[in-house]
């Protein structure tokens, strides 16, 4: 994760440098600045940083993947390499639940609202139990 997290160090030695030239450049400090843009680049710098910060802890904490030695070769990295799912048609189902609700907000038509939450609640209860039950049970 060594090379994960020097990656993100990365970026986020660049939204540290651009934030602020962003912010000078839209007339930081004057009426007329884009506070918009300068709060969304401080966080993403802010998440940015998190992340890397996250990946550091953890890389220091395991032991070096194939990847992350000097000395690592492809085979090194051969064998499972873990549990990928198979298809779901569960995030469709919860996808249309959520537009439903969201078109039931902003319609104003909250009985519509309603009947999203109870469909999205069986759309989110079958993708968490997806794999406890049925052909993917495992």
């Amino acid at each position: 994760m060594k090379a994960e997290a020097w990656i993100f160090g990365a970026c986020t030695a660049f939204f540290v440098l651009v934030t602020p030239a962003y912010w000078f450049v839209t007339d930081g400090g004057d009426s007329g600045a884009d506070w918009t843009g300068t709060s969304a680049l401080t966080m993403t710098t802010l998440l940015a940083a998190m992340i890397t910060v996250y990946l550091g802890f953890h890389a220091k904490k395991m032991d070096p993947r194939p990847e992350d030695r000097k000395d690592g070769e492809i085979a090194d990295g051969a064998g499972e390499l873990g549990f990928f799912p198979p298809y779901s048609w569960w995030p469709l189902w919860c996808g249309l639940t959520l537009a439903v609700m969201v078109f039931g907000v902003a319609a104003g038509a909250w009985w519509l609202f309603i009947i999203g939450c109870a469909l999205g609640a069986i759309a989110l209860s079958g993708l968490i139990f997806e794999y406890y039950r049925g052909e993917h049970a495992h």
